[in-house]
């Protein structure tokens, strides 16, 4: 998705590759450390029954030998969109499902539509009500669960469709996740139903989300990480309450038109034939590092 020397072309999950895990020294450590840990990059958030009287006397006496210093630039400058699809397939012989994945990029969270685009992506696939799930798996019955998500960033953030499947309707699957994706833009936009759906779903739990001090340390942790404005929770729920159906519409069709990048995690050889007839582009296979097998 975003290409080499980008901060984000990394594995998903963050753990890394196992030849990079393996070849990390003592030396490599304390060289992180000693580049990243300063006091002018970093902020310290504090949640509990202390004022900030009490706690500055306690920080200062921590952190008082902790000097400043310059600190790397990383490079998270937008991507230009793929120019055409691309489809990738991860051989696992004798696997009992096909993962189906697949999407593009996004702008990041901090961006005037992200409540529209959180709306959207409810109604679409962040709920089990919603229409990936209902189609695959309730009326379908190919898939256990499927749905989508935005993954959090202060660059473009990474818009995924998931879909585990069964392995003989992985071409099927892919048909209706198209279909799915192209009637959202087209003649089937959200709903004004679906959309005070998806608006109740995101206030009304509000209540139960900061019951511990960990949650509220963890939302605004968010906030800095994210460089989202300080009052962005007080005002949560109100810019949900007020998105429209159209603005749903338009940020979807801003966000989600470009071509798509689709990653298929399978049994090459029964799902491949199926996934040439999609005329998705070239089919190319990778290993589990993401690196082109020849």
């Amino acid at each position: 998705m975003y290409g080499a020397g980008h901060a984000y072309a990394q594995p998903l999950t963050g753990s890394g590759t196992a030849a990079s895990v393996n070849a990390m020294t003592q030396k490599d450590l304390q060289s992180f450390h000693q580049t990243w840990f300063k006091p002018n990059h970093a902020t310290m958030i504090v949640v509990g029954d202390i004022t900030m009287a009490a706690l500055t006397p306690k920080l200062e006496r921590a952190f008082s030998s902790w000097k400043p210093g310059d600190v790397p630039v990383k490079n998270i400058a937008n991507v230009p969109p793929p120019t055409r699809d691309q489809i990738y397939i991860i051989d696992r012989p004798d696997a009992e499902q096909s993962l189906i994945l697949v999407g593009g990029l996004i702008a990041p969270k901090k961006n005037p539509d992200e409540f529209a685009f959180n709306t959207f992506n409810d109604a679409f696939g962040g709920a089990f009500g919603s229409r990936v799930n209902l189609n695959l798996r309730e009326d379908k019955h190919w898939s256990y669960g499927a749905g989508s998500t935005a993954l959090d960033a202060r660059g473009q953030r990474l818009w995924l469709i998931y879909a585990p499947v069964q392995t003989d309707k992985t071409r099927e699957s892919i048909l209706e996740v198209q279909k799915e994706l192209v009637a959202v833009v087209d003649d089937k936009p959200i709903t004004a139903a679906e959309v005070q759906d998806a608006r109740d779903r995101q206030t009304l739990t509000l209540a139960g989300r900061w019951e511990t001090s960990g949650a509220v340390a963890g939302a605004i942790s968010e906030i800095v990480t994210f460089d989202l404005p300080a009052d962005y929770y007080a005002t949560y729920a109100q810019k949900v309450r007020a998105v429209t159906p159209a603005e749903v519409k338009a940020a979807v069709t801003k966000a989600i038109t470009g071509r798509k990048i689709w990653v298929i995690v399978g049994d090459r050889a029964k799902i491949e034939a199926g996934l040439k007839d999609l005329n998705l582009g070239e089919i190319r296979l990778v290993d589990g590092d993401g690196k082109i097998k020849k």
